[in-house]
């Protein structure tokens, strides 16, 4: 097994206690410790292949869930969930909730990039699960604790109208309204280190601007302005 830095290795134990895992399971370590190391420290030794894997651990986790908490739900309801559920919006999210970024090895250069932010947080996500699976090769290191993110995370998708795609229902409903589609604005703007965001999105209608949104792309400022704009006049 790879020699691992004692502080690192605390670093990963620390890690392993957010997601309520005991420090006697069998986790290896090594593989662990390759999970947070991005292909910016090391070409050869990175997270890439073990991201490949929990890309399939996430997607079966989440259809054991899905059977398990709606039993009577169609396979294409399933899917529609799934796809949300396993994204790289929501895989980031989840990440963030454990601070995974704090553990994550990586560059100067791309640490800074809050673009590619969502996209890095989602590959080690899935790098963690994928080192978690192959310690044991069974998902005993991965369900308990994933298990509560990928529930609330469906029911918040079954309860929400638009399916946590806002651009494509509000284009449906002003296409059924007005038959036009709505158009977008987008402008960057300066922000401080703490709000993160630096672009600006406004969401048009002819003359009439339906709603504004905030976002460190383009694409999420898209969405934050097309949230506003659906909750305001389409619910």
């Amino acid at each position: 097994m790879t020699f691992i830095d004692p502080r690192r290795r605390k670093q990963l134990q620390i890690l392993t206690q957010k997601l309520g895992l005991s420090q006697t399971t069998q986790i290896n370590w090594s593989w662990l410790d390759l999970a947070l190391t991005h292909p910016t420290i090391s070409q050869e030794k990175n997270y890439q292949q073990l991201e490949f894997v929990g890309d399939s651990v996430v997607r079966l986790a989440a259809a054991e869930v899905l059977l398990e908490t709606y039993p009577d739900e169609s396979v294409g309801e399933f899917a529609a969930l799934r796809s949300i559920m396993v994204s790289d919006r929501t895989l980031a999210q989840f990440a963030e909730s454990f601070s995974l970024d704090r553990y994550l090895l990586v560059s100067d250069s791309v640490a800074k990039d809050e673009v590619g932010k969502v996209s890095r947080l989602a590959d080690a996500f899935e790098a963690v699960l994928g080192a978690l699976y192959l310690s044991t090769h069974t998902m005993e290191l991965v369900r308990p604790w994933l298990d509560y993110l990928l529930k609330t995370k469906a029911e918040e998708i079954r309860q929400d109208p638009a399916r946590q795609n806002y651009k494509d229902a509000l284009q449906e409903w002003t296409q059924a309204q007005y038959k036009m589609l709505p158009e977008y604005r987008v402008k960057s703007i300066e922000s401080s280190p703490q709000e993160q965001t630096c672009f600006l999105a406004e969401v048009w209608l002819k003359d009439r601007k339906l709603g504004s949104g905030k976002g460190r792309s383009k694409k999420i400022a898209e969405q934050a302005a097309a949230q506003e704009a659906y909750l305001k006049f389409c619910c």
